[in-house]
């Protein structure tokens, strides 16, 4: 459970373990390979692809069990991908000023709500 939240932990390492740094790098490289004359359908596909995955490898091979962890290190995914641009410049949805302003309220706000899953129920509970 390493990558498990819990309440104990400082802002910093829930931080961490919030952002699925191996898809984002994935990403990454996979969007760094396709070519700029690409069909832009082929990079939405990949993005469906690996948004659907990022939960289930961080599930099997993070150990992460909690499911809002999971929902919230997905939609972290999401915004690392508009941060990149991703498909979304393609239909003429990003701006770089915002992605940067949403991935900076996005990293600072989210640690502040997590708690730590099914450890702080039973904590409160």
């Amino acid at each position: 459970m390493a990558r498990q939240i819990r309440p104990t932990q400082r802002y910093g390492d829930r931080l961490l373990k919030l952002i699925p740094s191996e898809i984002v790098a994935a990403y990454v490289a996979v969007q760094g390979m396709i070519p700029e004359d690409a069909d832009p359908w082929f990079l939405l596909v990949v993005t469906v692809l690996m948004t659907i995955m990022t939960p289930f490898y961080l599930k099997r091979f993070q150990r992460v069990i909690d499911a809002s962890q999971l929902a919230v290190s997905t939609g972290s995914f999401l915004v690392w991908v508009y941060t990149l641009g991703g498909p979304f410049r393609f239909w003429g949805l990003y701006r770089s000023w915002s992605a940067s302003v949403l991935l900076v309220i996005w990293t600072l706000a989210v640690p502040l709500l997590m708690s730590g899953g099914e450890e702080a129920s039973a904590v409160t509970g």
